[in-house]
């Protein structure tokens, strides 16, 4: 399947790996980064941004159902040390025929929303309104600043953006997925405000934004899942 994901906001804060660890599946480890103190911590994200011109391979994309705003709240995990990706605690989309897709297709934890991203130059609104249970609803307004260079392994930024697999349960089973695009093209981005609920309904203790960045996005091949044994 094609996608282009656009204008993504990624924050971030960190959280001791513990609390992390007992969200995940068995067969699933919490990946971890040092945060400001030099911790070794784990990294919660919440990553809205807008999709475009989703389509299966060798079909043109239908304009009703083929764009619409997401949000993903996220970590980061591995398998023994091995196999680096990531674990959506939920992801919230304007599209209930998308989101009864991913959940069947990709058993993805995907929720119907009324959503909105709006863009005026460097300044961007994201808002979203569960429509199904738990309740949940954001509203983040933010500034998007000068562009950074690539993140290098080992950075932070590399850490938390340049991810390439990711990972769903099924009847106790773990499967994953790989997912190719280029490097995002990222900028700085500064949070004007910040209200939303779906870090509470994912049963994750809130904390302080220490990490956020912007891209323009980029295009997207996602591949089939495949069992994990």
């Amino acid at each position: 399947m094609f996608q282009s994901w656009r204008d993504l906001l990624f924050l971030h804060f960190s959280l001791p790996p513990d609390e992390i660890q007992a969200l995940l599946p068995p067969g699933l480890m919490v990946d971890t980064f040092p945060n400001s103190r030099g911790v070794e911590a784990a990294w919660v994200g919440l990553v809205p941004f807008r999709m475009e011109g989703i389509r299966p391979s060798r079909v043109p994309a239908a304009p009703w159902i083929s764009a619409f705003p997401e949000t993903n709240l996220r970590t980061y995990v591995h398998r023994e040390g091995k196999r680096p990706g990531v674990w959506f605690f939920s992801l919230d989309a304007a599209r209930w025929l998308a989101c009864r897709y991913a959940r069947r297709k990709f058993h993805l934890p995907y929720f119907h929303a009324s959503m909105s991203a709006k863009r005026d130059g460097n300044h961007i609104i994201y808002q979203s309104e569960r429509r199904e249970a738990p309740a949940a609803a954001l509203k983040i307004e933010a500034e998007i600043g000068d562009s950074i260079p690539a993140p290098q392994p080992g950075s932070l930024e590399f850490f938390l953006v340049e991810r390439y697999l990711l990972y769903a349960e099924r009847d106790a089973r773990l499967y994953s997925g790989q997912v190719h695009h280029p490097p995002y093209p990222l900028s700085r981005a500064k949070v004007l405000s910040s209200n939303q609920t779906l870090i509470g309904a994912a049963g994750i203790r809130e904390s302080a934004w220490e990490h956020v960045c912007f891209s323009d996005g980029v295009d997207v091949e996602v591949f089939h899942l495949q069992s994990d044994k």
